[in-house]
Parts: C-alpha cells; structure tokens; sequence
C-alpha cells in the first residue's frame, strides 16, 4: 500500500473522559504489555474510585507513560459487555466513525511490532520513555476499505479462534493426565493385578513413618536425586553464566536452541519461537546441553513450569533458570512420571514451600534435588507411561500447533502495511 493511502491515528480517533462518577463500573483493570487487559494489582482501598476512568466495548485504553522504558506500549481494545475503571492516569479513546475504520482492524495495528518501535521513536526525553497525546496521534496506518479491513479481520480471527479452541483441548488434556496422577499416586487407587482399584480393592498397605501415613508395599519415599542421572545436570548452581552468558545481539535466526523460561509454557518447549546461539557459543557455556525426553523444570521468579524436551531435539541450552532432568533407570522411572509429579499439586506445594525458606529468590539445584517424592512400583509405573504418553504427545502436537499458528498470525500483522489496498 502507497504511502498516499496512510493517515494520522488521530484522524479517526476521538478521547472519552466519563469518570466513573456513580461507581457503576465495579471491575479495575490494568493493561499488559502484551496488550491484554488483566485485572488490576493496585491497592485501591481507601481511594476514591469516582475519579477513575469507565471503558465500554468498543472502547481503548492505553498507558503512555513507560513506552521508552518498556519499547512497548500497553493498549486493549475492550469487548467485554460490561463496563469497567481503568486508572484516572490511562488514555481512553475511541474510533469516530466505524464505518471508516473499524476498531479490531485498528487493535491488529497496534499489536505490529513496528507500532511499538515507532511508537518507541516518538518517545520524550523523560527517564521513563513517555509518549505525548499528540505525538501518538501523529503515528500513522494504511486504511484501506472497510470491505478489505474485515477481510483481514476475519482472517486473523480465524485464527485466532483456533489457537483459543487448542488452548482449551491442551487445558482439558493436562487435566486428564493429573487426574489420572491423581487418583493413581495420591489416592493409591492405580490398577491391581486383578484390574481393580488398588487401596479401596484392600491393596497391601504399609506404614511410612516420615510421611505419617501409610503408602502401598513397595514404594519408596526418596529423594529426587534417586531418579535422575545426576551426572548430566550441569555444575553451574549458582544460576549465572558470568560474562559467556548469551545475550540479544548473540542470538541468529538458527543454530542451537536456548531455553529460557518464557519458552515453556502448558507443558510444550516452543524450540520453533525460542532464541537460537552458535554451535560455538553453545560449547563455551559451562553447562552441558540437554537432549530429547529430558524433562525441564523453572525456578527463579517462573518456579514451577514444566516441559519435556520433544523427540529429534538432542542438543538444547538452558538458561540457569531452568533446570534439566534425566530419568536414571528408564525401567525403573520414566519421563511421563517424573512430568506429571513436577505438575501436580502437592510438589508444587513443597516446591514454592521450600522457595519460601531460602534465603535466595529461588531453589539451588541442590535444593530441588533434595525434595522428597514417592516412587511408585516399577508395574504401576509401566501402566502409567503407556497411558499418559498418549494424552501428552496428543497435547504436545496442539501446541506445536499452536506455536505454527502464533508464528501465522505475526505474518499476517507484518503484512497489513502491504497487503491493504
């Protein structure tokens, strides 16, 4: 699309100033700076709440005020049905005319990587990057036809759409795999020889002491350490890389993948979104790299995300703040197991429990591997590998999905500027 054909923001937006006088609007929301509108993490007791701003569907909202800090600006378009407050301190606008240009045609603009960039050039002098009103307004988009703006909107819908329904099936799938850990490792109600559920069929019990309570015969209390090869998880525990530590400028469009936390996310690896570093750059790491089947587990400020590194993948680098294990008897342990352990409830409970008593921000290597877990019998443990590794390759294949679709859409917004004629 010419040039010719782009306009000023500001030609097509008009600000709305309705303060919430008569504290209809109840919800406070913030804005991310992935431009969602999520709840508010202020402490508003004791504030007067009339002065805040009211957005209704259809409407924007932004904060200008850190976009040179933050080389992103926060800004949502609502479509919620009901009314809420944003902070007195945030912008809310809307388009004059929808007949010209259309609100989610609009938001697809905003959400342009190059709109941030721009938006970052545009920022003052002030130690936190704000943008003027003005200076916003005199950004610039294509506005093509209304009949070719609803294209690209129901294009990217589509979409969209998509990606929600997978996140559902992958939500329900993880689900189903911690019900099963559930009633088989915590209820003690896995299959018995004779194909019944095992404590309440009158499965032998025995006492565990340490735990105070009894556990089926068989199984041991131990420490994480028993199941893994410890000989492969790295040395560096003190969660840095000193000055070989990859940084932006070092990352290439592909080589080695490396894993940071961001990168796992609903039990998936995302080695097709990640940052990439040099063969080279990999070797000199003091760590070594992990491979397929391994199972990665966050610490730090992300504690707790879990994945499995996916099949073909044998040459992975993680930051120091995730953390890599390998099963040490694959007839004795496998990786299913050990994922759906580090999922559950009541290791997450002992995990962010013992964080809490560190005196660091996050749990040593060492700490981690000292947590205690129970270790089921070797059949049980079979019978749940061929269950589960259905429902997590089928799980895994949604998100690969997912990640292609994401990587679709970010195509898409990069070629509105080309495509809107």
């Amino acid at each position: 699309m010419s040039r010719s054909n782009y306009r000023k923001i500001g030609d097509y937006i008009q600000e709305v100033k309705v303060r919430n006088t008569d504290l209809e609007a109840k919800e406070l929301l913030g804005i991310n700076i992935n431009k969602f509108f999520m709840p508010s993490v202020a402490n508003v007791v004791g504030t007067d709440l009339s002065n805040y701003k009211v957005v209704q569907k259809g409407q924007f909202a932004c904060n200008r005020m850190h976009v040179g800090r933050d080389y992103r600006i926060p800004i949502s378009l609502s479509d919620k049905k009901v009314p809420f407050m944003v902070s007195p301190a945030y912008d809310v606008f809307e388009i004059i005319d929808t007949d010209v240009l259309i609100p989610e045609y609009l938001m697809m603009w905003f959400s342009r990587k190059e709109f941030d960039r721009n938006a970052w050039f545009y920022t003052d002098a002030d130690v936190r990057g704000g943008l003027a009103w003005e200076a916003f307004c005199n950004i610039e988009l294509p506005v093509p036809s209304i009949t070719k703006q609803k294209e690209i909107v129901a294009e990217y819908n589509t979409i969209q759409n998509r990606i929600k329904l997978n996140e559902q099936l992958i939500k329900k799938l993880e689900e189903t795999a911690q019900a099963i850990y559930r009633e088989w490792f915590v209820e003690f109600e896995f299959p018995a020889e004779n194909g019944r559920p095992y404590k309440s069929s009158g499965g032998k019990m025995v006492w565990c002491e340490e735990l105070g309570k009894e556990i089926p015969k068989g199984w041991l209390y131990c420490k994480i350490q028993k199941l893994i090869d410890d000989k492969v998880i790295y040395k560096n525990q003190d969660g840095n890389h000193g000055e070989l530590h990859p940084k932006s400028s070092d990352y290439l469009p592909s080589g080695v993948p490396f894993i940071m936390a961001k990168d796992i996310e609903n039990g998936f690896v995302n080695t097709i979104a990640c940052s990439f570093i040099s063969n080279e750059q990999a070797k000199s790491l003091r760590i070594k790299p992990s491979k397929s089947g391994d199972v990665l587990l966050t610490h730090k400020a992300t504690m707790g995300r879990v994945a499995i590194v996916p099949d073909g993948i044998n040459n992975v680098v993680l930051t120091p703040q995730v953390t890599y294990y390998r099963p040490r008897d694959l007839s004795r342990i496998n990786k299913e197991f050990i994922y759906c352990l580090f999922n559950s409830f009541e290791f997450n409970s002992q995990l962010i429990g013992d964080s809490e008593q560190s005196t660091r921000s996050f749990l040593s290597i060492t700490n981690q591997r000292d947590i205690k877990v129970l270790l089921p019998s070797k059949v049980s443990m079979n019978l749940f590998k061929n269950k589960i590794e259905i429902i997590l390759k089928h799980k895994f294949n949604l998100n690969k999905s997912n990640s292609i679709l994401i990587t679709l859409l970010e195509v898409l917004l990069l070629r509105i500027s080309k495509s809107a004629i």
